[in-house]
């Protein structure tokens, strides 16, 4: 194998220079700006959203006294306390009831709506009825009602029905709720789904729930995914009606961390504690399912 080397240059002659480099465009020098401001911004707004939080773990870590000074000492001792008094070793109720019902109940509902949403989204997108848009509208008018308007008669439809403190009475009412916005967002979903796949099948023989089950939800699977995320979070956080309809056998996990403010004061390391501890299902199905919901919400949800 040979090199070439370059053949040195005439006595008396200068070397040849390197061809300067072309200039950058101005609108690419601009371009780079804006990418870069853009990235400083996304940076800026995404701490402002992860201090709170990090403050609410950092606090859950510190004693009740060191929790409680103001301005809050950052170099005050670490200690577990918090978390052991959040889980009953001081004596107070356990945590695992309230967190127990609302995994149920928002695995539950999330799983009917589901069940429910996805025949009514294929209904409304590819099989569309008449007045389709005027039905998913109607959908979503039913959003637009104060909780607390339809509040007292829920609540009396529960004491005379003999469902209040009833955690199956919460998986009704999570999977009311949570329905309308489920279909309009696989509505959306489903209204990308070739019509073609749908049509060969059929000529294959399969019937509804064949297509349904093997050629539309895998095609969708991350908007079912991102559409099962949003409405367990939805579940897990309502404490509305929890509180209203639930006292002890079907106490919420976000029920039972009200219950740390008491006339005594407010103890602000355990309650950033259990908020620690209640978050964390949520976190971590959201992270789970993040690229699937990333790829969910691009379908057309957001558009």
């Amino acid at each position: 194998m040979t090199s070439t080397v370059p053949a040195p240059a005439a006595p008396g002659t200068a070397p040849a220079r390197p061809a300067p480099r072309p200039a950058a465009h101005p609108d690419l020098r601009r371009t780079r700006r804006r990418n870069a401001a853009l990235g400083l911004l996304a940076w800026v707004v995404g701490l402002v959203f992860f201090l709170p939080v990090a403050w609410m773990v950092l606090t859950s870590l510190h004693s009740e006294a060191d929790a409680a000074t103001n301005p809050p000492s950052l170099a005050a001792p670490l200690t577990l306390e918090g978390y052991r008094e959040f889980f009953g070793a001081g004596g107070g109720a356990s945590p695992w009831p309230p967190l127990i019902n609302s995994a149920m109940a928002s695995v539950f509902s999330t799983a009917f709506v589901l069940l429910l949403a996805f025949p009514a989204a294929y209904a409304l997108s590819i099989r569309p009825v008449r007045k389709w848009r005027d039905v998913l509208f109607f959908f979503l008018s039913t959003k637009m009602l104060p909780i607390v308007a339809g509040l007292l008669p829920i609540y009396l439809f529960a004491k005379n029905t003999g469902m209040l403190d009833n955690i199956w009475l919460l998986v009704i009412l999570y999977t009311s709720m949570n329905l309308p916005i489920a279909v309009w967002m696989m509505q959306s979903f489903l209204a990308e789904v070739p019509t073609a796949l749908i049509e060969a099948a059929q000529l294959d023989g399969a019937r509804l729930p064949t297509v349904l089950a093997r050629v539309i939800a895998p095609v969708v699977g991350p908007g079912i995914a991102a559409t099962a995320l949003i409405c367990f979070i939805f579940s897990w956080n309502e404490m509305l009606f929890a509180r209203v309809l639930t006292s002890v056998t079907a106490q919420t996990a976000p029920v039972f961390l009200t219950g740390f403010i008491t006339s005594q004061g407010l103890f602000l390391a355990q309650v950033c504690a259990a908020s620690v501890v209640i978050s964390l299902p949520v976190l971590a199905a959201g992270f789970a399912a993040q690229d699937k919901l990333v790829q969910g919400l691009s379908l057309g949800a957001v558009k």
